[in-house]
């Protein structure tokens, strides 16, 4: 795994956010991290957040990605991007570093 390659955002996933600004009167960042917990032993948490200093932002076109100092190595080249399926539109993560990851998506292991 190497951790020197950052988390990518596809061109789609951008979009979405900005549609998501555009009709917010304080528009935000997207914050995509991890925490301990899920079915699989590590869960994604992602959400509209405002930045913090210590963050990895990530920007296209004003919209703007943020990734934790503590996330960032479980993400180490992962892609973010935004699916519309059957069960729902959301934001996903296709991540290299994942041995596996349940039926949900949202949990996953290393």
């Amino acid at each position: 795994m190497d951790l020197s390659i950052p988390p990518k955002v596809t061109d789609r996933a951008f979009a979405r956010l900005e549609e998501i600004n555009d009709a917010s009167e304080a528009p935000r960042a997207l914050r995509v991290g991890v925490k301990g917990g899920g079915c699989s032993g590590f869960e994604y948490d992602i959400r509209l957040d405002d930045p913090a200093a210590d963050d990895l932002v990530l920007e296209k076109d004003g919209q703007r990605v943020l990734v934790d100092p503590v996330s960032l190595p479980f993400l180490a080249d992962a892609t973010i991007d935004f699916t519309e399926e059957l069960i729902g539109a959301r934001f996903t993560i296709e991540n290299p570093n994942a041995t596996s990851s349940c039926g949900c998506g949202t949990s996953f292991s290393i």
